[in-house]
């Protein structure tokens, strides 16, 4: 009998330990992989092999380090549970083709993944992906792989420590001595996941204080219900700024890739805020200019900072799979999502939760203003902007008949407010007369829909949302 399908959706492919992300099934998924590289690449480059602190993800990435190795690749694994910016940012320190990544990012305790990266340390397009899925076999009886212990003696697979290059990538982006000299209180909650430890790696040894929760490996996330940087999963967090007078909170996601932030008086400030945040900051505070890349769920405030500063604002897919080729394409000066994920110039065309908040403290030193502040004056500049998402969980079966109700809807309005158009490039992207937006949108790696919405007024948060509901029959 055939195995399940591996397919891969909005980053990567992911799965229920287990039940579907399994020994076999990653060794199957790693043998698409290495065909694809091989293919693109040839063999003469390695290959990077990382993992988060997720249940027997270390075990996972040897796997997948046994079957590259096999297939005639030469592997470089990483020592312990590594953020996914510094996995990435090994691809092209160490010149390799690509890389292989074992996490499940934000998901639930239940779940892991695998993450696929091109040469330059980003996301594959989706057409990659498409090629990697057709290399996937039926069955792992067939995929070759020998056993680390072989690979290691053979050299076919080496451990090698990813820190050092890209702590030296860090120190040229910014000014560390600057931060550390702030004397800034920052609360760092890591988690549980592979963001422990790097705030204080880089902000130690000055007046900046980090205190830091949540840094242990603990798979089954205590105190959240993921590792994602969003309310409540950020409350305790929240709590233990404003208990500890922290100037600002940083959060990072289960892998690092991602940001959350809180603000002075333990307030969540949105990701879809932040992004306009950094984005001014390198417009406006380091004077640079370049493209702006934006997947069509987050800030219409991008456009408006496009506008003042005379840069090009594009739009996306939502994943990274469309943002990093986007950003390699037009050379763009930040690239970004709805989900906390920001990337830079001069960088990878990766998320990286760590530089991001890093820039956000600069923003802080340099301006000399809280993060209350900072929104102040981002707003004084384009507006102001009130977003929210409700994720709804679907029962197998179900995601077909909401698709198919919101397939043919083509409302006049929305909360109240005129329809100006609707883009269905991913989802359904309903523009709104006030320059707002509601998305609704199927997830790509789990059971999930989900409603978004971004418009100018507090008050009309609610009424969207509602609508959005009713629109796929849950209002």
């Amino acid at each position: 009998m055939a195995a399940d399908a591996i397919l891969f959706g909005t980053d990567g492919w992911r799965g229920r330990i287990a039940e579907d992300f399994t020994f076999a099934s990653v060794r199957r998924a790693t043998h698409g992989y290495a065909q694809f590289l091989l293919k693109a690449e040839g063999s003469s480059r390695p290959v990077i092999v990382g993992y988060d602190r997720r249940f027997a993800s270390e075990h996972f990435a040897e796997c997948a380090a046994e079957v590259l190795a096999a297939n005639g690749l030469t592997v470089l694994l990483t020592q312990e549970a590594t953020p996914t910016p510094v996995i990435s940012f090994a691809v092209v320190a160490n010149s390799a083709a690509g890389a292989v990544n074992i996490t499940a990012s934000h998901n639930p305790p239940s779940d892991n993944g695998f993450k696929v990266r091109d040469r330059h340390g980003g996301a594959i397009a989706p057409e990659g992906l498409a090629e990697i899925e057709a290399q996937i076999p039926d069955s792992a009886a067939s995929v070759p792989r020998i056993p680390l212990s072989e690979g290691l003696r053979s050299r076919s697979i080496a451990f090698f420590d990813p820190k050092p290059p890209y702590v030296n990538q860090i120190q040229g982006l910014l000014d560390l001595e600057r931060l550390r000299a702030a004397g800034l209180t920052v609360m760092v909650d890591a988690m549980w996941g592979n963001g422990a430890g790097w705030f204080a790696r880089f902000l130690s040894g000055g007046k900046t204080q980090v205190i830091q929760i949540h840094g242990e490996r603990n798979p089954v996330f205590p105190e959240m219900s993921r590792p994602e940087p969003i309310p409540p999963n950020v409350d305790v967090g929240l709590a233990a700024t404003k208990t500890q007078a922290a100037d600002v909170l940083l959060v990072t996601d289960g892998d690092a890739d991602r940001l959350g932030v809180g603000d002075e008086h333990g307030e969540f400030i949105d990701q879809l805020r932040v992004f306009a945040l950094l984005a001014y900051y390198l417009l406006e505070v380091r004077g640079a200019r370049g493209p702006i890349v934006k997947t069509l769920s987050t800030t219409a405030l991008l456009h408006k900072l496009g506008s003042i500063y005379q840069v090009p604002v594009y739009e996306t897919g939502v994943g990274f799979k469309y943002v990093a080729p986007k950003m390699l394409e037009v050379d763009a000066l930040i690239g970004g999502e709805e989900s906390g994920g920001y990337a830079f110039r001069h960088h990878v065309p990766e998320r990286d939760g760590i530089l991001a908040g890093l820039y956000l403290l600069d923003m802080m030193v340099q301006l000399r203003r809280k993060p209350s502040e900072l929104i102040e004056l981002l707003f004084e500049s384009v507006g102001p902007s009130y977003y929210k998402r409700i994720d709804t969980a679907l029962e197998a079966g179900d995601r077909q008949a909401r698709e198919n109700a919101i397939r043919s809807a083509a409302p006049q309005t929305v909360g109240g407010l005129r329809v100006s158009s609707i883009n269905r490039t991913d989802g359904y992207k309903f523009e709104l007369e006030d320059g707002g937006w509601l998305l609704i949108r199927f997830s790509g790696t789990e059971p999930i829909v989900r409603v978004y919405c971004e418009t100018t007024h507090q008050e009309w948060v609610e009424p969207i949302l509602a609508d959005g509901l009713r629109l796929i029959g849950l209002g």
